[in-house]
């Protein structure tokens, strides 16, 4: 059996297996980040949601993804049938492909490589394709003018996000996610993390993070009036889902990636506790329950309003912050916390 394993035929299996346990676990968990989402908007709003389908209606998201998978899909007349089809795969696939970087405890990752931020940087910028080709390949001016502002908001924010994360970086030295984690295991749990001394950053993260997921109160090229539904007005049935279900996964992975920079990834809050990938979910679980609350509580931006929070203020401000960062590892500045990757602690 070690021989086989060890065979070209083995390893394939062996990659095909862990590619699968990713996407069990990303779809899995997309069930119930839907339930919680729904659940937690209910509770907010004094009402049950849902409770019908399953014990505590917890399979009521499997029930709504069955109800798209079998209506007939309906393409327009006159849209670009190929690209139509391929904008929402586009979207799920590239949402999907962006896991492979991202570890749950240490060496349990699908592919550690040394540059995964650049990489998942890369793939999110991406991802603005998707929306785009859906937008133009139907064929209409609202679903065209929806993927272009959605496509606007994304780059804008993309710009902040990836100055935030030079930051990280000029304090570990790494791009590799499991170096990240593994600098910010100081042998004082929580207080030991990134938080503390990018703490301003994570508060501007956090918010980058709705504005490129188009989450509330960012998500206008889905849900202003005047353009029906954005960029996915004319997609229904399995497309419309595939759409749905990449923007959630978009959404768990800024939560994954939100821990692994500032809140030390599978590590313990509690120095004398052990590590694992149990805290890793956890920590993303209230990722995104913060995400809820914000899409509850939290009224919707103007356009205009959107795009001036994010060259105005957020572009100076972590640009400053890129400044400040790396002449405090240069110089070992307070105490050397920006600089941990050259003092060895």
């Amino acid at each position: 059996m070690s021989d086989f394993l060890m065979s070209p035929g083995g390893t394939a299996l062996i990659i095909v297996a862990q590619c699968l346990a990713v996407l069990g676990f990303v779809m899995v968990s997309l069930l119930f980040l839907v339930y919680g989402d729904r659940k937690i908007w209910a509770a907010v709003q004094m009402r049950r949601g849902p409770n019908v389908v399953g014990v505590f209606g917890l399979l009521q998201t499997v029930a709504d993804a069955l109800k798209y998978v079998v209506k007939e899909v309906v393409i327009p007349a006159g849209s670009d049938r190929a690209v139509f089809i391929l904008a929402p795969l586009t979207s799920f696939v590239l949402a999907m492909v962006a896991w492979a970087v991202i570890p749950f405890n240490d060496t349990w990752v699908l592919s550690d490589i040394n540059v995964a931020i650049l990489y998942v940087f890369a793939i999110s910028s991406l991802e603005v394709y998707g929306v785009i080709m859906g937008g133009w390949a139907s064929n209409s001016k609202y679903p065209f003018l929806g993927s272009l502002r959605s496509a606007a908001q994304m780059i804008s924010y993309e710009v902040s996000i990836g100055l935030i994360i030079i930051g990280v970086i000029l304090s570990t030295g790494s791009m590799n996610f499991g170096d990240i984690v593994r600098a910010q295991d100081t042998g004082y749990g929580f207080f030991g993390w990134y938080w503390l001394p990018h703490f301003p950053m994570v508060f501007l993260f956090f918010i980058s993070a709705l504005a490129e997921t188009n989450r509330p109160p960012f998500d206008l090229p889905e849900a202003e009036s005047e353009l029906v539904a954005g960029y996915q007005v004319e997609y229904s049935s399995t497309p419309f889902l595939l759409f749905m279900a990449g923007e959630y996964i978009a959404i768990f992975l800024m939560c994954a990636l939100t821990t692994l920079l500032f809140f030390g990834g599978w590590l313990s809050p509690i120095p004398f506790l052990p590590d694992g990938p149990i805290w890793m979910v956890a920590k993303m679980a209230f990722f995104f329950f913060l995400f809820a609350m914000v899409k509850a509580i939290t009224p919707r931006y103007r356009y205009d309003q959107l795009m001036r929070l994010g060259w105005k203020v957020f572009l100076p401000f972590s640009l400053v912050w890129v400044v400040f960062v790396a002449f405090a590892a240069k110089f070992d500045w307070f105490w050397g916390i920006f600089a941990r990757w050259s003092t060895g602690a």
